[in-house]
Formats: structure tokens, sequence, C-alpha cells
């Protein structure tokens, strides 16, 4: 997941220096949406790595 966030993050660098803005932006907020998607997974995978962690078995 976070692989396709850089992906689109670059293609919105690109899009920006060849002058599609509406490219850009919308690449630009796929990456975001992406990003924070990435963010929540990989914290509710560590909250359940450390609660299984836990457990006596």
């Amino acid at each position: 997941m976070l692989g396709w966030a850089l992906a689109f993050l670059v293609i919105a660098l690109i899009a920006g220096v060849l002058g599609f803005g509406g490219v850009a932006a919308a690449s630009a907020g796929i990456a975001k949406i992406l990003f924070f998607v990435f963010l929540i997974l990989f914290v509710v995978a560590m909250v359940a790595r450390a609660v299984r962690g836990r457990s006596p078995m």
C-alpha cells in the first residue's frame, strides 16, 4: 500500500512539473488517501501484534 502511495506521489510530481495541474492534484489526493490508509492498517497491525504477544498461550 505504501508503494502505491509513493507511485501516485511520483505521478503527481511529474504531472506538476509538466503543467498538468488537474492530474497532479488528483494523484496527490490519491497518494494522501493511500498513505493514511497505510498508517491506519499499520497501527492496527501493531496493536494486534501487541495484544497477541501478551496472551498466555
